[in-house]
């Protein structure tokens, strides 16, 4: 079956790409960040203030939505985008990451992954074709395989059998995916581990089946940056150059524009929220802790520069309360401003692709981070 392409390439600079990709609920500039909205919610954010820091596209996840309020709930209230208000473009996570994560409460076959609920300890079946399903009856734009992700440090044979499952896995996805209805999308996952030729093998086996995109997956789960990027170089060149590359669970802003730098084209993380419910602020000079004392009397903004109005209207001093007094609002201020840094991240990288200046681009960032935060007077 020809496979559809709904990913237009733009332009490239060095390995670098800026492109479009249109779903049924939107137009994703690329390259993306995805906001995760693990329970189709965005902790301690509204909707509106992630469409506005400039997000296209937003993550939820396979399992803890089947769980709760489960799949079929969601698919008899108009799906995803209906029940959670939330009019753009959806990728569901299929459930993989939880396969590793949720270690001690799973087992793994041939035929599927059967979990002991983290709610509950009732006992759920989540096979490649009822992870598609659940996917569908979500509503996603953006569908992704069931695979096996493997913590790192392993060993070479845990981490080719936990691939050749994924590719297995794979195929029988891609099937129960056939009838889905015209413009949504199905993802293949490279896995592999930190093995090179696993990796080589694994991109090329899903290239030779076919997807809408591609994502590299197991990642991020332990190994170094230079690990993590050594990967990408031996992956992204083998996945088709007009398809979409998508780095899964992936990152500090450091690591996404290493990432860019080698041509990959969409990413997600928890971090710009759970680190701002923390504390952590992310800026053009690098990460701020609102939690230091040193901010305590401290009466300048965050980042007078900064586009976003919660950067530049809120003293330090307040925004250090907030944190320290534990008040819900310093969670809401810090991960709005850390979403809308990434998206300025986001749309600062596609402008400079697009001009052909991505190396100078970088430089300028990477500047800006060495700096470092500047102190009070």
């Amino acid at each position: 079956m020809t496979v559809p392409n709904h990913f237009e390439l733009l332009a490239s600079n060095g390995q670098a790409r800026t492109g479009r990709l249109t779903t049924p609920h939107g137009v994703v500039r690329t390259p993306a960040f995805m906001p995760v909205g693990t329970a189709g919610a965005m902790k301690s954010l509204h909707w509106r203030d992630v469409r506005e820091a400039g997000a296209d596209i937003v993550l939820g996840n396979t399992y803890h939505l089947m769980l709760r309020p489960t799949a079929e709930r969601i698919a008899a209230l108009g799906g995803l985008q209906t029940f959670t208000g939330w009019n753009g473009p959806m990728l569901t996570d299929s459930g993989g990451f939880q396969v590793m994560s949720l270690a001690q409460l799973r087992k793994v076959t041939e035929k599927a992954v059967t979990f002991r609920s983290h709610i509950d300890g009732a006992t759920v079946v989540l096979s490649p074709e009822r992870a598609i399903e659940v996917q569908r009856l979500l509503g996603a734009d953006i569908v992704m395989q069931l695979d096996e992700c493997v913590r790192l440090p392993a060993s070479r044979d845990e981490i080719e059998r936990a691939m050749q499952l994924s590719l297995r896995w794979a195929e029988r996805c891609k099937r129960a995916f056939e009838d889905a209805p015209p413009g949504h999308m199905l993802f293949g996952i490279v896995q592999g581990g930190d093995v090179p030729m696993l990796r080589q093998q694994s991109a090329q086996a899903l290239t030779g089946i076919g997807f809408h995109g591609y994502a590299i997956g197991g990642l991020a789960v332990g190994e170094p940056q230079a690990v993590m990027l050594a990967m990408i170089e031996e992956t992204a060149p083998l996945l088709p150059a007009d398809r979409p590359r998508y780095l899964m669970g992936v990152g500090t802003p450091e690591d996404i524009l290493e990432a860019v730098r080698r041509g990959i084209d969409m990413f997600d993380c928890v971090m710009p929220t759970r680190n701002g419910r923390h504390g952590l602020a992310f800026t053009r000079r690098g990460s701020v802790n609102l939690r230091n004392a040193r901010h305590a009397d401290d009466p300048r903004p965050l980042d007078e520069e900064s586009p976003w109005p919660a950067a530049r209207t809120y003293s330090r001093a307040y925004l250090h309360h907030l944190v320290k007094a534990n008040e819900a609002l310093g969670a809401m201020l810090l991960s709005e401003i850390n979403i809308a840094y990434y998206q300025q991240l986001m749309a600062g990288l596609r402008d400079a692709i697009a001009a052909g200046r991505f190396d100078d681009f970088a430089a300028a960032t990477r500047a800006g981070w060495e700096q470092g935060d500047i102190a009070p007077r």
